[in-house]
């Protein structure tokens, strides 16, 4: 009777694992365990404490899994590794979001190396009191596309304040609805024609949508004063009216997509992702227009990490951190939602 007792305590031990996805990895590091209950502080303080072992090239100042996946630019490599090599230092911009519920936690910021600062995008996920899996991501000056490293890097440049309110329970959405919010984003920028998410007329965007793309505004820049009053600027415009316009029909794919931070509490959801482009780069704008991308002639992929802040089913702000890629690079971490 004891054993049988036994067996099926064991089965329902497992049974549980299996339905959480919290496994029991081989706990070995040199410092003691993540507590639990890590709420927002915690993660928050986990991921200062990477910070701080990067800077000091010693991955053993942190509560490792045996198991801990590794990546840079979605190459899985051995922590250590890579940019634990090169780094020179902490740079001036950081932006933390944290997921309490999942275990997880995320970075957007400046750092240096070689003498100058590059962009650094990173999530930690936690299990068990330990750190099982670390994807980090780097733009570096000239990996691609509009960049503004330096004013991101210059000293006080922070996010800005409505990232980090605290939104009242009853208001707060669910994690199912928010990442649904978030890949509508992506399905409407795929193959994009103005005609809205998957043909609906419709996008979800607040009215003062702004969006930062490797420290650079790619929404909302004011138009040259010489500009001809007909002239096709994209980033001229606020995230609505580029989607209204079929400004981005060069993005031929987004695939990969993955949503594994959710802060209810903040209305943010962090996501992966890569796009697919270069192998279309003349079309008609939804006003008739046509249009034609300089330099999008070669088949080329961003690898994207992107933060959205979320209001009332509508995105107000942007946060993007991407490098060019191998075309059609498959991520080292899964396809993510529904095969995406």
């Amino acid at each position: 009777m004891r054993t049988a007792l036994v067996t099926v305590c064991a089965i329902a031990i497992v049974a549980a694992a299996v339905i959480t996805g919290y496994l029991v990895p081989n706990l070995h590091a040199s410092t003691g365990p993540i507590p639990l209950n890590c709420n927002r502080a915690c993660l928050e303080g986990v991921l200062d404490q990477y910070l701080a072992a990067l800077v000091a090239h010693d991955p053993k100042r942190l509560p490792l899994s045996a198991d801990v996946m590794y990546t840079e630019n979605d190459q899985q490599l051995d922590v250590g590794d890579g940019f634990w090599k090169t780094v020179e230092g902490l740079g001036n911009y950081k932006h933390v979001f944290a997921d309490p519920e999942g275990g997880q936690v995320a970075f957007m910021g400046t750092m240096h190396e070689a003498g100058t600062a590059l962009l650094m995008s990173l999530r930690l996920r936690i299990q068990l009191g330990r750190i099982t899996e670390i994807e980090s991501i780097y733009f570096r000056q000239g990996g691609g596309g509009p960049s503004g490293i330096p004013t991101l890097d210059a000293p006080g440049y922070k996010p800005e304040d409505m990232w980090f309110k605290s939104i009242p329970p009853a208001q707060r959405t669910t994690r199912a609805e928010m990442i649904a919010v978030a890949d509508s984003y992506f399905s409407g920028l795929q193959k994009n024609d103005g005609k809205g998410v998957n043909g609906t007329g419709t996008y979800n965007f607040t009215n003062d949508c702004d969006r930062i793309e490797n420290g650079a505004h790619t929404t909302n820049v004011p138009r040259p004063p010489n500009e001809l009053k007909d002239a096709v600027n994209g980033f001229a415009l606020d995230c609505m009216a580029q989607f209204k316009l079929g400004y981005y029909f060069v993005v031929q794919s987004i695939h990969h997509r993955r949503y594994p931070l959710v802060d209810n509490e903040r209305g943010v959801v962090w996501s992966h992702a890569v796009f697919d482009q270069g192998t279309v780069n003349e079309g008609v704008l939804s006003d008739g227009r046509k249009y034609a991308f300089k330099g999008f002639n070669r088949p080329s992929s961003i690898l994207v990490s992107e933060a959205f802040l979320i209001e009332n089913g509508k995105i107000r702000r942007v946060e993007m951190i991407g490098p060019s890629a191998t075309y059609h690079t498959n991520s080292a971490w899964g396809k993510g939602l529904s095969g995406n």
